[in-house]
């Protein structure tokens, strides 16, 4: 803790009685007395300060000169090197550039809809007669891997071995943001997605998203950025599923809603990512001495924004834990971050979500959470349920 940090601990209480085990379990309670009574506040346990509010949330994630992901605790870049997440200014975008076309509305729509429409229902037609399955497992993930892998053009890789590099990736992250030192499964596991990109770029035959990047970045760049575009096509496509298959499974009211007219699943879709974002916290490190709502900010220290705190601001969200599959404003909600560093792959995340969701739901009779198996969302920087076991009725 910075000698500084010692005095500043008694004027932040709740911030001083937050842990991070409670952060991961069940955050919401906590995350609203913080943003009412110090909505930017020091968190002993997170060695930083922890912005819950939503106006000061966007002011720091648009102020890269101020609050920078540029440094060398960042616990990505320490797990795959530096990439377009963990960089700012000319660089960033020196690194974004050359991904950026794929992930275009239009582009995604035209580029990706069929070969997820055939995998979903290719993924369902396997499922449909157990009549019970844990669908994060078996259908969010492998839909998950299989788009991702996909979009970047892997040759030589299948679905589970990507999974597992991404599993052990994850891994490795999280327990760097926990202050944890990370286990050497990490580095081994981006090492063999480095050797996969390598042979991709190597084979003439292929043309992909990777090979074009290429010709604009370096071979150990194209490697990194691979590297977070699978991290977060992955993990924000699961976390989407699951997390909105959740919530409307949990409120029978909005599921009817949404199956009366499948025009609101877009509203589904945002208000799901509004009340739990998959990735709860994104990371910033002041540049110089700021100040920031009631917090007086020193070079260096680390600015954690709360994505899931900003998502249920009542000023900008009246009742904001109520799940409404017809809130107006949904689409203000954060979970893709904001400024420099917005998702850059949102627009496919929500297309793949959307195809996803209403193949189950048309082709699933009945479907329901099974009571034998009760879940919730869980984790400190990546929030999704661990399992998500349902049941539907079988065919005759």
């Amino acid at each position: 803790m910075p000698e500084y940090a010692m005095s500043v601990v008694d004027s932040f209480p709740l911030g001083a009685a937050t842990t991070l085990t409670e952060l991961a379990r069940d955050p919401h309670p906590r995350l609203a007395q913080l943003r009412e009574r110090e909505p930017v506040s020091w968190l002993p346990e997170l060695d930083g300060w922890l912005v819950t509010r939503r106006d000061l949330a966007l002011r720091v994630m648009r102020d890269a000169a101020t609050f920078t992901v540029d440094d060398p605790r960042f616990s990505t870049a320490q797990v795959v090197g530096p990439s377009m997440l963990s960089l700012d200014g000319d660089e960033h975008t020196r690194h974004r550039e050359p991904f950026n076309q794929p992930f275009r509305p239009r582009e995604v729509r035209d580029g990706f809809a069929s070969f997820i429409e055939r995998e979903t229902k290719r993924l369902i037609t396997e499922l449909e007669p157990a009549g019970a399955v844990d669908l994060r497992r078996a259908f969010a993930g492998p839909l998950a891997v299989a788009v991702v892998t996909e979009a970047l053009g892997l040759v030589g890789t299948d679905a589970e071995t990507v999974l597992s590099w991404y599993d052990t990736i994850v891994r490795s992250v999280s327990d760097i943001t926990a202050g944890h030192e990370a286990a050497p499964a990490g580095a081994a596991a981006y090492a063999q997605l480095r050797a996969a990109v390598e042979a991709t770029l190597a084979d003439r035959g292929t043309s992909s998203l990777l090979v074009s990047a290429a010709g604009r970045l370096a071979v150990p760049e194209v490697a990194s950025n691979a590297a977070v575009l699978m991290f977060g096509g992955i993990e924000t496509t699961e976390g989407m599923i699951t997390n909105a298959l959740l919530h409307l499974l949990h409120h029978p009211d909005q599921l009817a809603l949404v199956r009366g007219d499948f025009g609101l699943l877009d509203g589904a879709i945002e208000e799901s990512l509004r009340l739990e974002p998959g990735a709860a916290v994104v990371d910033r490190y002041a540049t110089c001495d700021t100040v920031l709502g009631p917090a007086s900010i020193r070079k260096g220290d680390l600015v954690t924004v709360s994505l899931t705190g900003a998502n249920r601001d009542p000023a900008v969200f009246p009742d904001p834990d109520r799940f409404d599959v017809r809130r107006e404003n949904a689409r203000l909600q954060l979970a893709f971050a904001h400024g420099p560093h917005y998702c850059l792959a949102a627009h496919l995340a929500r297309l793949e979500t959307r195809i996803a969701l209403q193949q189950l739901l048309e082709r699933l009779p009945a479907l329901r959470l099974d009571p034998e198996h009760p879940t919730t969302p869980y984790g400190l920087v990546f929030r999704k349920p661990l399992t998500l076991h349902v049941l539907w009725d079988r065919p005759a």
